[in-house]
């Protein structure tokens, strides 16, 4: 249900930005979200749909780009990815490190939005 209040904040931000550019129209939504988000395509463009009814962004397109969970290697500054659904044991790929930090992977950003 987390969902819904996120694609509530979503469409504020779209109807605050096309009103701030004198935009009558949203068409489309470009989201960037991380893989750690749990956040689904279809459930955000359903709820959407239903709380955009009667305002210019009706009918929108949400788009979603996922972002993979990145980490930067504190041992040798090397960056790598990782399936954490799948790596039982994280270490650097590079030197076999395990002190890193998360530098992607919960991101939720509205990359660019389409309006008329």
């Amino acid at each position: 249900m987390h969902e819904l209040a996120v694609t509530k904040s979503i469409l504020k931000l779209s109807l605050d930005q096309a009103a701030e550019h004198h935009g009558t129209k949203v068409l489309k939504i470009h989201l960037l979200i991380g893989e750690l988000r749990n956040l689904e395509q279809d459930w955000v463009q359903r709820y959407f749909d239903y709380i955009s009814k009667g305002t210019p962004a009706e009918g929108a397109v949400i788009k979603v780009t996922k972002s993979p969970v990145s980490f930067l290697c504190k041992d040798c500054n090397g960056q790598f990815t990782a399936n954490l659904k799948e790596d039982k044991k994280l270490l650097c790929p590079h030197c076999g490190g395990f002190d890193y930090d998360m530098t992607s992977g919960r991101e939720l950003v509205v990359e660019k939005l389409e309006i008329l």
